[in-house]
């Protein structure tokens, strides 16, 4: 197999281009996505609470980019400047389609615009991308249309990784108010749901006309959602092991709604606040994930 270039992005912050013109030199290159992850949540950047050494692996034996900084302070705003490699002020994508604004025929990325997966599938990779796309829900936009082979994901902002009624998962969701009225934290009696007033508002409807898909198709998915992409990153990588690929691998974790496993929320069950507990449940979930597709 080709040399492989493992490329992971946290919190929506790089920038990265690529020019293979000598095909005797094509690496394949995975780029790993997490979603909503501050810098300050990854053992390599030294926090103790949360073990994550399989991202860590990557900064222990790759290059770290120290004073990277997001161009945009929006998921798909950023994501425009990854898959293009150009500032996104620079041709008017600045802002950040949510719920229906996502089928807006005129929110995505400009078609003027060339991706990182256009410039590779013309020099002779396969291009797959798996998980959140989140750069136009209109057809138009569709990555089977910028330059991706292959799809598997969701078109939106976010998704559900258990759709209700969360089996085999802790959630929490946002609420404008708690059942019997007031603030604060509703907790269910069996302890997998818990209702938090502290945003004022309620959880968005990631799941409203936004289906897991296949190319262009959807599909019925039962595995946790982080699971799934796993499972879909790891059968790309076989499939295309006898010619270059580009796997952009764009996990919603650990971006809400918050859903937390029940064998990782087992394991950290010494954290006693449920939000947090959580929240590590779901970055254990992803680190664990990485070190599949590394493997």
């Amino acid at each position: 197999m080709p040399k492989t270039l493992i490329l992971c992005v946290v919190a929506s912050t790089l920038v990265i281009s690529a020019a293979c013109a000598d095909e005797s030199r094509q690496p394949n290159i995975v780029l790993l996505f997490a979603d909503d992850l501050g810098y300050g949540e990854l053992g390599c950047q030294g926090n103790p609470e949360i073990p994550t050494p399989h991202i860590d692996s990557i900064a222990k034996n790759g290059v770290r980019f120290t004073s990277g900084y997001v161009t945009a302070p929006y998921c798909s705003a950023s994501r425009a400047g990854i898959m293009t490699g150009r500032y996104q002020t620079r041709f008017g994508y600045e802002f950040n389609p949510i719920g229906h604004h996502n089928e807006d025929p005129q929110a995505g990325l400009p078609r003027s615009e060339v991706t990182l997966a256009q410039h590779l599938h013309d020099a002779g990779y396969a291009t797959g991308l798996i998980g959140k796309w989140h750069l136009g829900g209109h057809p138009k936009f569709h990555p089977h249309r910028r330059g991706f082979d292959e799809f598997f994901g969701f078109m939106h902002e976010g998704h559900y990784f258990v759709p209700p009624p969360y089996p085999g998962v802790t959630t929490m969701l946002r609420r404008r108010t708690l059942p019997g009225g007031g603030k604060g934290r509703w907790v269910s009696r069996d302890g997998k749901l818990v209702l938090s007033t502290h945003m004022g508002y309620d959880e968005p409807a990631y799941d409203a006309d936004n289906p897991i898909m296949r190319a262009g198709q959807p599909v019925v998915e039962t595995e946790y959602l982080t699971d799934a992409l796993t499972r879909e990153a790891v059968d790309f990588i076989q499939r295309n092991s006898e010619r270059p690929f580009f796997l952009y691998l764009a996990y919603n974790a650990v971006h809400s709604p918050l859903q937390g496993a029940d064998a990782y929320m087992q394991r950290f069950g010494y954290i006693e606040d449920i939000h947090r507990r959580i929240f590590a449940a779901m970055l254990a979930n992803l680190d664990d994930s990485v070190g599949t597709v590394l493997q």
